[in-house]
């Protein structure tokens, strides 16, 4: 499980399957959160430079010489395997506090 990414790091990555500048990626985080999560511009920027380091997401610099961030196809592989654990935790989780709670009700 050495590729776990951190929930702003998976929040980024689903952003970024489609190309985004920086303050793009921060309102798209909000939204998708229903304004449960907003990462700040410095933990942001952060977490790009470690996903381009790790090639999980390229820069291109457009004609504004605005920063424009897109997944690679290792991120997307990284990605896609992150929200297989994510659903195996949640599936583990759900049946056994709904044991509990069956278990709880019988006594």
């Amino acid at each position: 499980m050495e590729d776990t990414l951190t929930d702003s790091s998976y929040l980024i990555l689903l952003a970024l399957l489609q190309p985004q500048h920086g303050y793009a990626i921060m309102k798209q985080v909000n939204v998708v959160t229903d304004g449960r999560v907003s990462i700040g511009p410095a933990s942001m920027y952060t977490i790009l430079k470690k996903l381009q380091k790790s090639n999980y997401i390229t820069l291109e610099e457009n004609d504004e010489r605005k920063k424009i961030y897109l997944i690679t196809d290792l991120g997307l592989e990284i990605l896609e395997r992150d929200i297989n654990r994510r659903k195996l935790l949640y599936q583990a989780g759900e049946s056994l506090v709904a044991e509990r709670r069956r278990t709880e009700h019988d006594h």
